[in-house]
């Protein structure tokens, strides 16, 4: 028997997250049986959409979502062998019992002198969202000129490689002068810290005098209207986040740029990269040759022990991340 910790989430959050809003819970799990395995995670993750989803998708006493990077540490599942690994969404959980549904086995050309930890990030769901957003929503063209915001986080970062990978100009915002400066580090062209600077109009119009064809939007908030105004004609929005309005307690309203959008025959989407899942393998396979290749770095922000769950995520909705945000068990 294997006594299992998780977090649960005995309260739906009321603005920011508090530590009260979270409770450790101690299970024994049985022996697998026929067709299933035991997980032990190893790499944990925290992301912004956990925020707004638990506020549809989880109840009270439910254990917190997420996905993990997880060893095989006992099996009854051919398909998945003991000393493997895997990437689960079995939530913030110590151990978990699977049948094996929605497992997906570490890439086999996986080198061992990469971090499994990136299957969480550049390697895993947000190189997958960067991927879709630029090529499925974008249809970003070499030469064309992207803004991304956040620029600095999982999915922002990748983001502004990617671009500059197929030959565009990359315009980045970032909340403070450490994450510009590794922004500019990754080879983005203009970068500036949208808190200090005096004018967020004037800021995109210095970077990019010429305007945007498209926005990767990460952020939301009255910041969007500012960039809409900003976008060249037939320009494009990619919308992944809204991390500005995940902590209201009353929804946002307005400004609605409607007619901006009208007059410059913007168009704007959302999406979630479960999508494509079908290219996900594919996907995968590419993000890791650009990372084998040099041409995608990538910057962790490690926090260690999974008692420390709830501050890690506390921490990277305050934007203390440059990265990816993981828990190292």
């Amino acid at each position: 028997m294997v006594k299992a910790k998780s977090w649960v989430m005995t309260k739906h959050f009321d603005g920011f997250p508090k530590k009260s809003d979270f409770g450790l819970k101690v299970e024994e799990l049985p022996e697998p049986k026929d067709g299933e395995v035991l997980l032990e995670a190893v790499f944990l993750s925290v992301d912004p959409y956990m925020r707004s989803f638990s506020k549809f998708h989880m109840k009270e006493g439910d254990v917190m979502i997420g996905g993990q990077v997880a060893k095989v540490i006992q099996s009854k599942n051919p398909a998945f062998p003991v000393g493997s690994h895997v990437v689960s969404d079995s939530g913030w959980r110590t151990h978990t019992l699977s049948d094996g549904t929605g497992l997906i086995p570490i890439l086999s050309e996986w080198p061992k002198d990469v971090s499994l930890s990136l299957a969480l990030g550049v390697i895993g769901m947000p190189g997958l969202t960067a991927v879709y957003g630029i090529e499925e929503v974008l249809g970003l063209q070499k030469g064309e000129t992207l803004l991304v915001n956040a620029a600095a986080g999982a999915v922002g970062s990748v983001v502004g490689q990617i671009a500059k990978i197929k030959g565009c100009k990359v315009v980045g915002s970032a909340g403070s002068d450490a994450k510009v400066a590794y922004l500019k580090e990754l080879g983005f062209d203009e970068v500036f810290n949208y808190k200090t600077v005096g004018s967020l109009e004037e800021a995109l119009r210095k970077a990019s005098p010429e305007g945007y064809d498209c926005f990767f939007e990460n952020v939301g908030g009255p910041s969007s209207d500012v960039v809409l105004q900003q976008m060249r004609k037939f320009g494009r929005i990619a919308v992944c986040g809204s991390i500005s309005t995940y902590n209201d307690s009353e929804p946002q309203t307005g400004p609605y740029p409607y007619f901006t959008m009208i007059i410059k025959e913007l168009k704007m989407e959302g999406f979630l990269q479960s999508r494509w899942e079908h290219k996900h393998h594919e996907t995968l396979k590419r993000l890791l040759a650009w990372v084998k290749e040099g041409k995608l770095q990538c910057r962790e922000h490690v926090t260690k022990g999974f008692e420390n769950m709830p501050a890690a995520f506390m921490g990277m909705l305050q934007g203390e991340n440059i990265g990816k945000a993981v828990v190292a068990v």
